[in-house]
């Protein structure tokens, strides 16, 4: 008893074991069930990690004395530790006791069959594991991957392919349209009535004070903001200077003004909002102006090719759902995806709130398809059958192409590379693509032949997957080298032409938008709502615009430049009257503005000396508009005019009975 305590303790406290792997073949011979010499026993030190059964509970032991009886907690232990040395001797010492020697028979010998079966057992088991199919595991960028079973081979695509649904053509339906038809489709006058109605509405009730405005004056609003954008000062207040003025603007309204309109303007009524539905919708104070936008997307022709990519609208103050993209132009804004067709049509575009939002509006099959291809089954639900769709490699999965495949609508896109599964140990390696030289091509398809995907080394390598478009047929593009310094032919496979040509249009209709962005700065995110879809608006309008002037083959000089579509939209918008309530709202307004001002200090304009005054073929008399008339500058007249001498700058009554014009250029009057 003594000798196996000092074992013990010297166990425990002296020797301090490495820690190491044992065999089930060593574990064994520890426990003394097994002589060193057993070769019937099948030796599983192979593998690299061998498989124990953790369920074996040998016997119970005789006890030979008290202190052996203390022990038997550790003899219940199933498997002893390999780094607790102490225990295996402990299991050796207890088995020599039960034999009666290290022979390897009685209870030792006895135990051999039994361990034999589960050996044959873990055996079996294994080999039911290598027969099972591998299961797919969570992918990268929140797309699961579907793609581990699928089988590849060095194969061309045979693709299968829906007839695509055409539309009947309305393009000769706006033969003769002006550039306000074309504007009309997303912005009309009554999306302009409810913003005045909800305007003077939420100014009343917020801060008591009435804002008066009308649906011409919200016309002449967006008006002034496109003009602004077309002719670009450093500051809003230098379009009213003395020198800089525009007059198309300041005979509208006085700067006051327009800060006042552009702070005051809403499209819905905050108190008519649900709670709810402020929760679920984030831009719920801009919801009524998106939907009129969107209304008009959608009613353009689907045509065979689509291509869904993201958009920022640029802005850095507070924001529900500010984003953070730093390789975008405009790396800080409001993430917005947008499916155009190859010409920079906008067709369809939704607000980034979450993936959340978009779990909303998907089929329930969908769900689990990751942010990317959430996105595409939202924008594809506007898309006909057999249209054929490009997308980056934020959307392309191989698992989001066989859904969208389902809905008989075809995936064409860049991949990233631990999205292909088993597809990307089967293609041509980097390093061997670039010693055999730009353009080089790799093509692996499924079983089916139904997907394909394509390596094509450029300046580097790049992967593809599509369901439309192999290599073939091959073609020829000018590429730059860098070390022979000009331009030289490398061989292009299919799928990258038509993705060139193809996946374009977002990035078309953005460049349109920044050309001419209404960029006035402003820490309301609603108004940079506003102006970036009145933008997208108009560059929407202008190529529906080009596009039937050249269906018709109009002459190229007879088609407006953006820039130029853009002014005549602006005045157009300027010059909006519809009706006399108008003029009576600007009149009431201009009593009212007057009224208020009583008490304030005007600036009065000098009087020109009387030379200048009495050079007739210089004066001459121009309307000014009902909202900005003013007090006759002749000493004994109280009217009010409209009417202003361009030389001298000042107001005078131009009537029949009281003609204070005519006396004020031919005689010296004493001005008030």
């Amino acid at each position: 008893m003594a000798t196996n305590s000092r074992d013990h303790s010297s166990g425990s406290s002296k020797y301090k074991p490495r820690q190491e792997r044992f065999s089930v073949q060593q574990t064994l011979e520890l426990l003394g069930l097994i002589d060193g010499d057993n070769s019937d026993l099948e030796d599983l030190s192979d593998n690299d990690d061998p498989i124990l059964d953790v369920n074996y509970q040998p016997p119970p032991q005789e006890q030979s004395s008290s202190e052996d009886e203390d022990d038997s907690s550790d003899d219940e232990d199933p498997i002893p530790q390999p780094t607790e040395h102490s225990r295996g001797r402990k299991r050796l010492r207890g088995a020599n006791n039960g034999s009666g020697s290290g022979s390897g028979t009685g209870t030792g010998s006895s135990r051999t069959p039994r361990r034999r079966r589960q050996t044959q057992q873990i055996e079996a088991d294994r080999s039911d594991d290598d027969s099972e199919e591998p299961t797919p595991g969570p992918s990268t960028q929140g797309q699961p991957n579907k793609g581990r079973g699928l089988r590849w081979r060095a194969t061309p695509l045979t693709p299968d392919l829906a007839q695509f649904e055409h539309e009947d053509d309305t393009e000769l339906d706006r033969n003769g349209w002006t550039p306000l038809d074309y504007f009309q489709q997303y912005i009309d006058r009554d999306l302009m009535k409810m913003i005045s109605d909800c305007s003077n509405a939420m100014s009343l009730s917020r801060s008591g004070d009435p804002l008066n405005t009308s649906v011409d004056e919200v016309y002449h609003f967006f008006g002034a903001c496109i003009l602004m954008s077309c002719i670009r000062y450093p500051t809003i207040r230098m379009y009213w200077s003395k020198a800089l003025r525009i007059t198309a603007i300041t005979d509208k309204f006085t700067r006051n003004r327009f800060f006042r309109l552009r702070g005051s303007i809403k499209v819905l009524i905050d108190d008519d909002v649900p709670e709810d539905l402020r929760k679920r919708d984030t831009f719920w104070k801009v919801r009524p102006f998106l939907d009129r936008i969107l209304q008009g997307c959608k009613s353009q022709n689907r045509p065979e090719c689509a291509s869904i990519d993201e958009q920022m609208i640029p802005f850095t103050g507070a924001c529900p759902c500010r984003q953070y993209l730093p390789m975008k132009p405009n790396p800080v804004g409001i993430k917005n995806f947008v499916c155009a067709t190859a010409d920079g049509i906008v067709l369809d575009f939704d607000l980034y709130q979450g993936k959340g939002a978009l779990l909303e509006q998907v089929e329930e099959e969908e769900v689990g398809l990751g942010l990317g291809g959430l996105v595409l089954a939202r924008l594809c639900q506007t898309l006909h059958r057999g249209t054929k769709v490009y997308c980056d490699r934020f959307f392309t999965s191989i698992r989001c192409v066989e859904q969208i495949m389902k809905k008989e609508m075809y995936i064409t896109g860049t991949i990233m590379k631990n999205r292909l599964a088993g597809a990307k140990e089967k293609l041509a390696s980097d390093k061997t693509m670039k010693n055999t030289g730009r353009g080089t091509s790799s093509e692996l398809s499924t079983e089916d032949g139904k997907l394909c995907v394509v390596k094509w080394y450029d300046n580097k390598p790049v992967l593809m997957m599509s369901v439309v478009h192999g290599t073939e047929p091959e073609d020829t593009c000018q590429r730059w080298d860098k070390k022979l310094k000009e331009y030289v032919t490398v061989s292009r496979p299919s799928i990258v032409r038509e993705y060139n040509l193809k996946m374009g249009g977002v990035d078309l209709i953005d460049r349109m938008i920044s050309y001419y962005r209404m960029s006035a700065r402003t820490k309301k995110w609603t108004m940079r709502m506003l102006m970036h879809f009145t933008d997208l608006a108009l560059a929407n309008s202008w190529l529906l615009y080009r596009k039937d002037l050249a269906i018709c083959a109009a002459p190229k000089k007879s088609i407006m430049q953006f820039l130029e579509f853009r002014t005549e939209m602006a005045m157009t918008l300027l010059a909006q009257h519809h009706g006399q309530g108008s003029d009576a709202d600007l009149s009431e307004q201009s009593e009212e503005e007057d009224n208020s001002n009583q008490g304030k200090k005007r600036s009065v304009t000098a009087v020109p000396h009387v030379s200048v005054r009495r050079r007739a073929n210089a004066h001459l008399p121009e309307m000014i508009s009902l909202k900005n008339a003013a007090r006759c500058r002749v000493a004994g007249c109280t009217g009010r005019t409209r009417v202003r001498c361009v030389t001298c700058k000042v107001f005078l009554c131009l009537q029949g009975d009281r003609n204070c014009y005519t006396a004020f250029h031919t005689a010296f009057h004493t001005c008030s």
